[in-house]
């Protein structure tokens, strides 16, 4: 069984990492290649092709610049420590043993716009480039052309005949990947909470509850997806009513 989640905006390179144990992301040469089409980039075009602010447009810019191999501990982290945001929140790597760690680079992956795929422990540099960003580069129009078919092969090459994916990624993200080319069949989990009486997603509620569930399958260390509809962290539930053979549904009441 895989597990793929999303990455962060937010970002954390100032607290030290809890550990040294490391491992160098795969596609390393597309990720420079990407990097030396960003470079051209003046801080302004940035603000355009992000839709963000100056001030982190000229951040950004900077990261760029400075981007540089050999990724050591010294000028990189592991992603899974580095990233922060709502569903980083649910997973609190910070808190997770060696053993734990070990178990999540076997079954999780990270799915990242600039490096493609990372295993939680593989080392990166901050950057920022979501998977939805139109930027024009030497394969095509936007980032899941130049991606193509890499991050699913990547997959592949990992996943074996009756694996089960868990898609606990955005629908950005997880565009992707193609499903059609999987080894694997693919489930995703759904979360919807109680808001004036209607069930419904809302987006931070969510991303945190992603999060809370790869949490539960590394303390669990889950191999068969039918032990997911055990998952009742913070108030889910599974919702067999609602829920279809590869779309899980989790509902829980009014917070």
């Amino acid at each position: 069984m895989l597990v793929v989640i999303s990455p962060a905006k937010t970002l954390d390179f100032e607290t030290p990492a809890r550990s040294a144990i490391s491992s160098t992301p795969a596609f390393l040469e597309d990720s420079k290649v990407l990097v030396e089409h960003l470079r051209e980039l003046a801080p302004a075009d940035i603000t355009r092709l992000m839709k963000i602010s100056d001030k982190l447009a000229v951040l950004n810019s900077t990261r760029y610049q400075t981007w540089s191999l050999p990724f050591t501990a010294d000028n990189a982290k592991q992603a899974i420590l580095a990233f922060k945001g709502d569903v980083y929140t649910g997973l609190d790597a910070e808190t997770l043993t060696a053993q734990q760690d070990q178990y999540a680079q076997q079954h999780l992956r990270i799915l990242s716009g600039l490096y493609g795929i990372l295993k939680p422990l593989d080392l990166m540099q901050p950057y920022r480039l979501e998977m939805g960003t139109k930027l024009d580069n030497s394969r095509g129009k936007d980032l899941y052309q130049f991606w193509g078919e890499r991050i699913t092969t990547s997959l592949n090459e990992e996943l074996v005949e009756n694996d089960v994916l868990i898609n606990l990624a955005s629908n950005e993200y997880f565009k992707s990947v193609q499903p059609s080319k999987l080894k694997a069949r693919v489930i995703t989990p759904v979360f919807k909470d109680t808001k004036n009486g209607v069930q419904k997603i809302i987006s931070f509620y969510a991303k945190k509850a992603r999060g809370l569930m790869t949490r539960y399958i590394i303390d669990q260390q889950i191999n068969q997806a039918e032990a997911l509809k055990h998952f009742d962290v913070a108030g889910y539930q599974f919702d067999a009513h609602q829920s279809s053979i590869n779309e899980w549904v989790f509902t829980r009441p009014e917070q």
